[in-house]
């Protein structure tokens, strides 16, 4: 469980959901983006967010209040002891969504809200509080959202996926082969074997490749800033991306806006 909390500065960044998240939005507004979809949430929004995610994100306060969230994270240990405690089994869906709407009633938000008040404590530093506040909530979930079984309890790895699609929707997340290889039910080496067959050149090549190619249409088409460009493709910082943009184009990409 984790609480944010920010007053004056937007957040940007990414990161890989690796445990299906309960998101709650206390107050501001945050955008989630997966590579295909945005997702807005505003001030009272619910929502779960699938585990085995590439997720860029926007964390916005507003005119008046703070930017403040609440999220709980469902570990695949502690669902499947519940599961095994409820006896409760699900048939896999294969059309997974990346982020789910939820409903909520009056005893979900007084639970919500108790949470945001636990935290400010040393109460959840028991791991017996943690579990009894976590199945609580899954409980009450469960009532006002049933179709959400579907997804908690699907246990299954990401399974075999055609390579193309799936890094032509993700090639700007800044994550190593390893997390690409997984998300696409592969072993690293079968990945990299896989993926010279699919696109006639290595990964890291295609990658640098990519991005660079999207840089420059960025450059030329839309206002973003090469601060902004650099961070929305994943380079790890503007000098690597400078350089390397500079040795594909034979100028600068500071040049190139110029």
């Amino acid at each position: 469980m984790a609480f944010s909390c920010y007053y004056n500065a937007n957040r940007e960044g990414e990161n890989y959901v690796e445990q299906h998240t309960f998101a709650y939005q206390i107050s501001g507004s945050l955008t989630l983006f997966d590579g295909r979809k945005e997702y807005q949430s505003e001030k009272g929004t619910l929502r779960l967010v699938r585990r085995n995610q590439l997720m860029k994100f926007i964390k916005e306060p507003d005119e008046k209040e703070p930017f403040q969230s609440l999220s709980i994270y469902l570990s695949q240990d502690f669902l499947k002891d519940f599961a095994r405690e409820q006896n409760i089994k699900v048939k896999r869906v294969k059309k997974k969504v990346a982020v789910m709407n939820l409903t909520k009633d009056r005893l979900l938000e007084n639970y919500l809200n108790s949470i945001a008040v636990y935290i400010q404590t040393d109460a959840l530093e028991d791991p017996l509080m943690v579990d009894a506040k976590l199945s609580e909530g899954l409980l009450l979930l469960l009532k006002t959202n049933p179709d959400v079984a579907t997804v908690l309890f699907d246990f299954s790895e990401p399974y075999k996926l055609d390579l193309q699609p799936f890094m032509q929707q993700n090639y700007y997340f800044n994550v190593r082969l390893e997390r690409f290889a997984y998300l696409t039910g592969r072993s690293l080496a079968a990945f990299k074997r896989d993926f010279e067959k699919e696109f006639g050149t290595s990964p890291g090549k295609w990658l640098i490749q990519k991005r660079l190619e999207e840089a420059r249409r960025l450059l030329s088409e839309t206002p973003k800033t090469v601060s902004e460009i650099y961070l929305d493709l994943g380079f790890e910082d503007l000098s690597h991306f400078s350089h390397a943009f500079k040795k594909q184009f034979g100028v600068a990409p500071t040049r190139l806006r110029s």
